[in-house]
């Protein structure tokens, strides 16, 4: 009898474990999986740190980009090195791509054969188990980028699982984007790219859902008098984070957990904190917050 009762709160305790590990697990958000394939024009993406911040957010993104890359045929040489064309990065990475796909090549292909090199990606990418494709068109500095964009949108009148990503629409009237050759990226360039991924990506359920701070009005302070506030934020994915993006007012600190501290030391006035909170599905949201100061 002792040790059949033993037992049963070994077993107990075993299946008390198990429970608590699914419900641990359930309360966890798997980010969903997304890869960027490019070639040199989104490669300014994943060297600006604000761009990779904006696209990251709400997903696991895996960038795949490469200087000279072709949709299918030989990639034009980037020193000695020719990088592999997509359908030869999909057709290695196979189901490492994730169900999620966003597309970016066609600078340094031919415009006579960038129809049949969508259709050859495309297939490839329905082989690894890809279900859906997201295209960006080509910014037309060239008039042969004009044919290549009609032949994104046939293919994807053709394909259910394709949609268009208009970035020469979305970036028409900003040539302060771009580099002299109105295609390479720029700073502002990068993060409008980056946001205009990011807002389709959300718009189309796939990116998780941004958090963002909720804190409006901060208490007023008091000269060389302690001082307590809190700031909150919603959705996303807690815990969040919080940070200041510049110096706050002398005596002033914001900690990681929102909470804002401090003995203000400065005159009289209305002091702006430019404040950042990041969740753990690396979204964020950025607010200009006034703190106002009596004496």
């Amino acid at each position: 009898m002792r040790g059949g009762l033993v037992m049963l709160v070994v077993v107990s305790f075993a299946f008390a474990l198990a429970a608590g590990a699914v419900s641990a697990d359930a309360g966890m958000r798997v980010l969903p999986h997304v890869t960027l394939i490019g070639d040199s024009v989104p490669d300014a993406l994943v060297n600006d740190n604000e761009a990779t911040a904006i696209l990251e957010q709400g997903i696991d993104l895996d960038a795949e980009v490469a200087v000279c890359r072709r949709v299918d045929g030989e990639s034009c040489p980037d020193g000695n090195v020719r990088p592999p064309n997509v359908v030869q990065l999909v057709t290695a990475m196979g189901s490492k791509l994730g169900p999620n796909v966003v597309v970016c090549v066609g600078y340094n292909d031919f415009e006579d054969q960038y129809a049949q090199n969508i259709e050859n990606a495309l297939a490839a990418l329905r082989t690894a188990g890809v279900k859906h494709v997201w295209w960006l068109t080509l910014r037309a500095a060239h008039h042969g980028y004009l044919t290549m964009n009609d032949d994104i949108e046939a293919a994807a009148q053709k394909h259910p699982e394709l949609s268009v990503i208009d970035w020469n629409v979305y970036s028409r009237s900003h040539p302060d984007w771009f580099q002299a050759d109105g295609l390479h990226l720029l700073a502002p360039g990068a993060e409008a790219m980056a946001t205009l991924i990011h807002q389709r990506l959300l718009g189309d359920g796939v990116a998780l859902k941004p958090v963002h701070l909720t804190t409006t009005k901060l208490p007023v302070a008091h000269r060389g008098k302690s001082y307590r506030a809190r700031l909150t934020a919603a959705a996303g994915d807690a815990p969040y984070r919080f940070m200041l993006l510049a110096r706050a007012p002398q005596g002033i600190h914001l900690e990681a957990t929102g909470t804002i501290i401090g003995r203000p030391r400065v005159g009289p006035g209305v002091y702006a904190l430019n404040v950042r909170v990041k969740d753990s599905a690396n979204s964020f949201d950025t607010r200009r917050i006034t703190l106002r100061v009596t004496s």
